[in-house]
């Protein structure tokens, strides 16, 4: 079983911009989705992303989430972009 704050916990270690730019990160277990939802929130910006069990299981051996990686990046950018 995976604990969503030992999840939350190693997706902030490995993506430490969520904290520099002040995202809010949520992760629930969506039973419907049966994945791990990963909610990143921060004035008009937010980001859904859903990890299947193998992912949340890869975050938490601290292996790079790739898409989760990708789409925290864009993100991070958007904010950036609006701020200059």
């Amino acid at each position: 079983m995976i604990d969503k704050k030992i999840l939350c916990d190693k997706i902030r270690q490995m993506h430490p911009e969520i904290g520099e730019c002040g995202v809010d990160l949520t992760v629930a277990y969506d039973k419907h989705q049966r994945a791990w939802t990963v909610d990143l929130k921060k004035d008009n910006h937010e980001l859904k992303h859903f990890l299947d069990r193998p992912d949340a299981e890869a975050c938490l051996e601290g292996k790079q989430c790739v898409t989760l990686g990708l789409e925290i990046a864009q993100l991070i950018k958007n904010i950036k972009g609006e701020q200059f």
